[in-house]
């Protein structure tokens, strides 16, 4: 929570005197130090104006504030710079007592604070970009029972609490606070109010999401303007935005620290994040911070290989999979906390498949033949389960002259070309969407395909006999719940493929080259022309086979499919972090979803045992009737 800073100095003043005697170098004593500055920045102008003192209470404490804050930077180890520090701390606190203009403090605070991290060297800027959208949840859980739902500082707990809690949506108050003074703020808390500190429940990167999620409460999403850098929209305030370059530059940074964006990079670059993350990573891994330690490996792969995964692909399977295994592998021995000995061995060779990575990427050009087989490869690879799905429907339906539920079919299938179109849009385009939640989209998409699959596989499966057939002819399939089963099938089999197929060539028209533009298009034009020629084939030889060979040929396909979905489901969500990582001895065969990993092979199994007991039933229920 933030608290609407009216501290209790009396409780405040002796916990930070300790601090002082007991931090000495600490990072915590530079970032309680840190915290002073920037509450100092957003409340003093509140507390004077026009030389006069508003609120005495407020200015002593601002005062008490100031001398703490000597202290503190005076426990710091020597360096150079640290006299220089010292003096600006001492005419910060004789601008105080001489109740200077609150602009002028706040500045000079800031200032401050800049040259404490230059210093001494502190980061300000996270090493991982701020989610917003993964706050979410831990707003409720932690924020909202004083804040409020919506900010507004009218939460159930905050009734009576003395200083009450802070209105996030106080565009005034959060204006002068930096992302990273709210960062502070969450993370040590404020002493002598209800506002406590969330680092033992928290760890760095939830902290930050928090932040920028609580920074949303004062800003207008979608407001447009310059674009700010990462290291901008966590150092700098609103009100020193809005006195550099105007009202429409704050509007936009207000929202784009809300929203931080995802940074543009080239090949070589997002490699080497991913090998700087994952030095951070092993760092953290060092002093015990282990949960940390993950999310950085996480963060390695999903914000910086995976995102030239694809171009690597393109150029040379066998390496994508080799630098995929070890950071998957150093990944898991994270997880599995292994000697720190064992860790930089994982380590080192990481980075040296990340190494060899970059320069088969820097080598290079593709051939307009391999651009061609690459383009025409992306389409089948990804198209054909959509296509196997849709022409075994289609099929179906047509050889049991039901016509009319083709409407329900091409309905699914066409809003998903808008979806896939319209998801990709607002991801290229509106908003920007890490690489844990393309693969949490991806995951959770194929894991309820996989369902819809079996159910429909096992459902053609039961009515494969005429006579079960006719039956049911007459009941639900006119009546429409049917229809909407098969529509819902074929939305999810393409909404699945699509968004995936569009940034696959998205990253491989960058990678051509406008010379090689063209052979892009005509590699997805015969891929196209492939997938037609398959739905035709299907579609024509499903007229020969008998009733019910087709129907099992048909319930087979999608129950396999089924199986796949669930591999490539569970494998999506585990890249994602979501799922934890159990590598088995077994052979991998990615196109059928297998994997060497214990839950992605439970998964299947578990799909596999429910089909097994699903045909057993219906076998059964077949015996029971020849009887009869």
């Amino acid at each position: 929570m933030f608290i609407r800073k009216r501290f209790l100095s009396w409780l405040l003043l002796p916990l930070l005197a300790l601090s002082c005697l007991i931090a000495q170098a600490e990072p915590q004593g530079m970032a309680r130090a840190l915290h002073l500055l920037g509450y100092l920045g957003a409340d003093y102008p509140a507390t004077v104006a026009d030389g006069q003192v508003i609120d005495s209470s407020e200015y002593e404490e601002q005062l008490e504030f100031q001398g703490v804050l000597q202290e503190l930077v005076a426990a710091l180890p020597e360096r150079s710079g640290k006299d220089k520090l010292m003096q600006g701390v001492a005419e910060l606190g004789e601008n105080i007592r001489q109740r200077r203009e609150g602009t002028l403090v706040a500045v000079q605070a800031r200032q401050l604070a800049a040259a404490l991290a230059e210093t001494y060297q502190v980061s300000l800027v996270p090493r991982i970009t701020p989610d917003p959208a993964r706050a979410a949840p831990l707003y409720a859980q932690y924020c909202s029972a004083c804040h409020g739902a919506e900010g507004a500082g009218d939460g159930p707990a905050g009734a009576g609490l003395q200083p009450p809690p802070s209105n996030l949506r106080d565009a005034t108050r959060m204006d002068r606070l930096s992302l990273h003074d709210q960062f502070n703020t969450i993370t040590l808390g404020v002493e002598g109010t209800g506002m406590t500190g969330y680092a033992a429940q928290l760890d760095e990167r939830q902290r930050w999401d928090l932040a920028s999620y609580v920074a949303g409460f004062s800003a207008a999403p979608g407001a447009t303007g310059p674009s700010f850098s990462l290291a901008q929209l966590v150092g700098l305030t609103p009100e020193q935005v809005a006195a550099e370059q105007g009202a429409e530059a704050v509007a936009a940074f207000r929202a784009q620290r809300a929203q931080p964006p995802f940074p543009q990079r080239s090949a070589q670059q997002l490699i080497d994040s991913a090998r700087d993350t994952l030095n951070q990573s092993l760092a953290e891994y060092r002093v015990g911070h282990r949960q940390e330690a993950y999310d950085l490996s996480v963060t390695a792969y999903l914000e910086g290989f995976e995102l030239v995964e694809d171009a690597l692909n393109n150029l040379d399977p066998e390496q994508r999979k080799a630098t995929e295994r070890v950071l998957l592998s150093y990944r898991q021995g994270l997880q599995d906390s292994l000697p720190l000995e064992a860790m930089e061995q994982r380590l080192e060779a990481a980075q040296d498949e990340l190494v060899e990575s970059a320069a088969l990427l820097a080598g290079g050009g593709m051939s307009g033949s391999l651009t061609f087989l690459s383009s025409l490869l992306i389409l089948l690879r990804e198209g054909l389960e959509a296509i196997l799905v849709l022409a075994a429907i289609v099929a179906y339906l047509r050889n049991t002259g039901q016509q009319q539920a083709l409407r329900s079919v091409h309905a699914g299938w066409g809003l998903a070309l808008l979806a896939g179109v319209a998801t990709w849009a607002l991801a290229a385009y509106v908003i920007d969407v890490s690489g844990a939640q393309r693969e949490l989209l991806e995951g959770s998409t194929a894991l309820f395909a996989s369902v819809v699959l079996l159910w429909v596989g096992v459902w053609m499966h039961d009515r494969r006999h005429v006579a079960s057939w006719q039956d049911y002819i007459q009941n639900s399939l006119v009546g429409g719940g049917g229809r909407l089963g098969f529509a819902v099938l074929a939305f999810f089999a393409i909404y699945r493929e699509l968004f995936e197929v569009i940034l696959f060539y998205q990253t491989l028209w960058l990678q051509a080259g406008p010379a090689g533009h063209g052979m892009v298009l005509a590699g997805a034009g015969c891929g196209l022309a492939l997938l037609v020629a398959l739905a035709w084939v299907i579609l024509r030889g499903s007229r020969r086979l008998p009733l019910s060979l087709f129907f099992g040929i048909n319930a087979a396909l999608l129950c396999l499919l089924s199986v796949v979905f669930a591999g490539h489901g569970i494998a999506a969500l585990q890249e994602a972090g979501v799922l934890d990582l159990h590598p088995v001895a077994f052979f991998e065969l990615e196109w059928l979803g297998i994997h060497a990993d214990a839950l992605t092979l439970t998964a299947q199994a578990l799909v596999v045992a429910v089909i097994a007991a699903l045909y057993g039933r219906s076998w059964l229920a077949g015996r029971r009737r020849t009887v009869a």
